[in-house]
């Protein structure tokens, strides 16, 4: 008997997908249908189906067979990781090929599933769907460079508005150009002046979906040592990110600090990259450039969930699960996101939206290291919420969900502490963090780790500008030196005055 991994959520039943774009294919699997979705595996291969298309009409032959001979072995992962269900989707090379379906009916013979060939309105749906998901909320105007097609959205909360597909991606632009970037940066322009809607975009986030520019931003953190290795939501500024950018579009990718870290077989097409991302931020004029890890896959899936669950916000339900698979006490943890709400009223603390979310998402998680050695919780919680693959969370808001967990382990009056990191919050997120880590490690102390206790108890005014802590008279024992202690740190990262009564 094989034992299931308690690692797991019981209730998720793995499914596949399998994108077939111009220039890579990838089989993801997932751990279930949800609205924060999880990756059990993933695989791709570079195939260049859409390579020397203007040219001869046809997907290289080459990279057909490398397709073909590949498929086997992902309808076999599918299998092997318990997949009930195996979505195909294919985007612009396969559906403007002139040998398109013959590719396609051959690839289903194999897979042993109807393979969904989407038109470039489509595409862009998904495209929009998967920036949607993955944004709390989304409000510009998202772009999907593929291989063969770049396609171009509006999208605003849950609308999505107008959109319009071009012939721009990467290996089209390469090949359309003749390896000319002057020939690429004249037809790019061309084509992007046909988008109309970007001018509805003007100091709104330009949202980057598609691998070029994934590896395009990749390659922006290493330049600027960016100190947070995570890719979704990274920030490009405009200003500060030109001089970047033009280098690249010059085709002078070589030359730029840290392009070891972009494998070679990408970056003959970071410059195609650079170009086409030029020609839309002159002419849309957007606030910033905002990286999507999240796009067609990852839209087609959130069309599966249900109008319920897609109103879900991801961040929270992914630090649920990371609370239930991870965490001690997950009631505990949900008693703790209401107890410090409640405790951020009564000093009198507003909170914005995002605040209300990233304290209850850091509330959630402020078990999850409890495994570890006393010494190193607070830095393991660190890294793993740092670099967990959370969505519906800026960067800033992560450093704040991280950095409260730090304290919550470790204390609060380091100042040496994650250095690096600070420096992506702005001062108010790292006082708060602080704050709401000295709340954790009262509300700690009193609860054992265990639900039941939290929720009574209370805050009181006494004695005019002192606020007391009063434990239940039925619970008066958790009284004691140590909670009294913690109550003063509190205190003192707070400026208020506290004291810990028991009530009668």
């Amino acid at each position: 008997m094989i034992a299931m991994s308690q690692g797991r959520l019981p209730d998720r039943r793995p499914l596949s997908v399998i994108d077939i774009g111009s220039n890579s294919i990838r089989l993801v699997i997932y751990e279930g249908i949800a609205r924060s979705p999880t990756i059990l595996f993933n695989e791709k291969m570079l195939a260049g189906l859409g390579r020397g298309i203007v040219s001869t009409g046809k997907l290289d032959p080459e990279a057909v067979t490398r397709a073909v001979s590949e498929f086997g072995r992902f309808r076999a992962l599918s299998e092997q990781a318990g997949s009930e269900q195996l979505y195909v989707i294919a985007t612009a090379a396969a559906r403007e090929a002139e040998n398109g379906m013959d590719f396609i009916h051959r690839a289903e013979e194999i897979l042993g599933t109807e393979i969904r060939v989407l038109s470039g309105r489509e595409e862009a749906h998904y495209s929009a769907l998967g920036v949607i998901s993955g944004f709390h909320p989304a409000n510009g105007i998202a772009g999907d460079l593929g291989g063969g097609s770049l396609e171009l959205v509006d999208v605003n909360g849950t609308t999505i508005g107008e959109g319009i597909t071009l012939p721009l991606g990467g290996l089209r632009l390469q090949d359309q150009s003749k390896n000319s970037l002057i020939a690429a940066q004249k037809f790019a322009r061309e084509q992007v002046a046909r988008a109309k809607l970007l001018s509805a975009g003007e100091n709104r986030p330009f949202y980057a979906v598609g691998g070029t520019w994934r590896n395009l931003a990749r390659l922006h953190m290493s330049a600027t040592n960016y100190p947070l290795n995570v890719m979704h939501h990274y920030e490009m500024g405009i200003e500060t990110s030109a001089n970047f950018l033009r280098q690249v579009a010059r085709g002078e990718v070589d030359k730029v600090a840290g392009i070891d870290h972009v494998s070679r077989s990408r970056r003959t097409l970071l410059p195609y990259g650079a170009i086409v991302l030029n020609e839309i931020i002159a002419a849309m004029k957007p606030s910033k450039i905002v990286i999507s890890s999240l796009g067609v896959r990852e839209g087609f899936l959130y069309s599966l969930l249900s109008p319920e669950e897609q109103r879900a916000d991801p961040l929270i339900s992914a630090s649920e699960e990371l609370a239930l698979l991870r965490a001690r006490s997950v009631t505990h943890a949900r008693e703790l996101a209401d107890w410090t709400g409640s405790t951020f009223s009564a000093f009198g603390i507003e909170e914005t939206e995002d605040e209300v979310r990233y304290r209850r998402a850091a509330c959630l998680l402020a078990d999850i290291g409890w495994r570890a050695h006393p010494d190193y919780r607070g830095t393991q919680s660190l890294n793993i919420i740092a670099h967990a693959f959370f969505i519906g969370v800026d960067h800033p808001g992560r450093i704040f969900i991280a950095l409260t967990n730090l304290y919550r382990h470790e204390g609060v009056f380091d100042e040496t502490v994650a250095s690096d990191l600070k420096t992506l919050a702005p001062p108010r997120y790292v006082e708060r963090a602080r704050l709401l880590g000295a709340m954790m490690r009262v509300a700690y102390l009193l609860s054992a780790s265990m639900p039941g206790v939290i929720p009574r108890l209370r805050w009181e005014r006494r004695d005019g500008n002192t606020l007391a802590l009063v434990i239940p008279y039925s619970h008066r024992a958790l009284d004691g030196e140590r909670p009294a202690g913690r109550l003063a740190q509190l205190a003192r990262v707070s400026g208020k005055e506290l004291k810990l009564v028991v009530g009668e």
